[in-house]
């Protein structure tokens, strides 16, 4: 069975690997010692304080194994090798709804480090998968769980 690959900036695998480094260094001790605290209360049966420090723990292991998981299958998107105004992964675009023309601005990265509140969309979305492969002034409609939306491409840098 293959691994999966996960494609991303540079920028998104350093940010990653200082996760990665902090939920190891700090928090995996700041958890360890909660927990050591936790136990001093008691019963560990009833006791909230323990049982929430053990879900913490659970996040935070399971974090850092999707985490390495993540860079260790990591591919490093390299845009600058793209023919120029076409939509590819590690590229911004800008498109206009239509028929209203409100402009919107989104820069395509792989799923690990999409964040649609910082104008950054998984390839996976929708709006990616319709983008991709487009070029300036295409008329694209994208199927979305909101419904379809036209929109006109242009710009791509």
């Amino acid at each position: 069975m293959t691994e999966k690959v996960f494609p991303m900036t540079e920028q998104g695998k350093e940010k990653l690997e200082k996760e990665l480094q902090v939920l190891k260094s700090v928090k995996r001790k700041e958890v360890v010692e909660r927990i050591k605290i936790a136990r001093g209360f008691g019963d560990l049966s009833e006791n909230s304080e323990y049982e929430s420090a053990k879900d913490e723990q659970a996040f935070i292991e399971g974090r850092i194994s999707t985490i390495e998981n993540m860079l260790q299958n990591s591919q490093i998107i390299d845009s600058s090798n793209s023919v120029e105004g076409v939509v590819t992964l590690g590229r911004s675009v800008m498109f206009k709804e239509l028929p209203d023309g409100l402009e919107e601005e989104y820069t395509i990265v792989g799923k690990a480090e999409a964040d649609p509140f910082s104008g950054k969309i998984s390839n996976e979305s929708p709006i990616a998968q319709a983008l991709l492969g487009k070029t300036i002034g295409d008329k694209v409609t994208i199927n979305t769980p909101g419904g379809k939306m036209d929109v006109e491409i242009t710009n791509v840098f």
